[in-house]
């Protein structure tokens, strides 16, 4: 199997209360690659200006990630992002936004990405994401995200595109916007049946829960004494998710649980530094150590206490 992703690379600068970080590398396409590589080869498509250097290249490619989706726009400027997080860590203020050459993107999928078995389609306007699946000669298992910006702006768009991909990830506070219900089960339960097969609502420090034909299945968080930086843990998370979709080469219901057990514990190293400082500091025994900690954190044992027979 083979896995795609298609998203923003860019510049961030990060205030929290713990510290400040300027231009550090970031985007959706390279939170979710760094996270995705534990597992295997990631393929990447993305754009960036003339003033994307070249260590940050190979950091990528160091982690086994291809850049030849990677387009550098001559004389162009990389998007930038600054943001601003309070006290609680679960709220953040964008400070600055500059898109420059991420503006005008229109992703041009490499033909050797185009027979992938795995899609990821980073945050963007639905139209663009519209446009990389045309690009496919397969049929891939596509994961799509989107945001309330998206929601409110081109909705008709988005509920297009959903009828047409496998799994739809987004945040609580967008799955009610996009459902207009007021309680998140209704909500998940309403946008699958525009389409997805699954629709897989995060809910930060309180997990995620999987929305599938059956019903639903809802796994906590990690819990972590210690917030630096929850600057993409998001795609951090659907990264993880992916990647372990590639390593184990199947995508029925159990698999995609064990995927997002996977993705909660590699968006917990993403929330340990600035940046993507967290991910890149943490090996495969670390993440491993992590991911057998949450599983018996899961696991109730024997149950003694039944009030009726099984």
């Amino acid at each position: 199997m083979s896995l795609v992703v298609v998203g923003s690379v860019a510049f961030d600068s990060i205030q929290t209360p713990d510290g400040f970080i300027e231009d550090a590398l970031g985007g959706s396409a390279v939170h979710f690659s760094l996270a995705a590589a534990f597992f295997g080869p990631v393929q990447l498509v993305g754009v960036v200006g003339e003033d994307f250097p070249e260590d940050r290249h190979q950091i990528l490619r160091q982690r086994g990630i291809c850049t030849r989706g990677l387009e550098v726009i001559p004389d162009g400027s990389t998007f930038r992002w600054s943001g601003k997080y309070f006290d609680d860590m679960d709220r953040r203020e964008t400070v600055s936004i500059d898109l420059n050459v991420f503006e005008n993107f229109k992703p041009s999928v490499p033909d050797s990405y185009r027979d992938a078995s795995l899609l990821y389609l980073g945050n963007g306007t639905p139209v663009t994401q519209a446009s990389v699946l045309e690009q496919m000669t397969a049929s891939p298992f596509t994961v799509v995200d989107t945001m309330d910006f998206w929601i409110n702006s081109t909705r008709d768009d988005l509920e297009q595109l959903i009828t047409g991909v496998d799994a739809l990830v987004l945040n609580d506070e967008e799955a009610l916007l996009l459902s207009g219900e007021k309680n998140l089960v209704v909500a998940g339960r309403k946008i699958r049946e525009k389409g997805p097969t699954y629709v897989i609502v995060k809910k930060g420090q309180h997990g995620a829960t999987i929305f599938h034909e059956g019903g639903e299945i809802a796994l906590p968080a990690l819990p972590l004494a210690d917030v630096t930086d929850p600057t993409g843990a998001g795609d951090s998370f659907a990264g993880g998710m992916m990647g372990s979709l590639l390593r184990s080469a199947k995508t029925d219901l159990d698999s995609l649980k064990v995927a997002v057990a996977w993705g909660t514990v590699t968006a917990s190293f993403c929330c340990g530094g600035f940046g993507v400082e967290g991910l890149l500091s943490v090996d495969e025994s670390a993440l491993q150590k992590r991911f057998d900690l949450y599983r018996k954190m899961l696991d109730l044992g024997p149950v003694e206490v039944l009030l009726s027979a099984p």
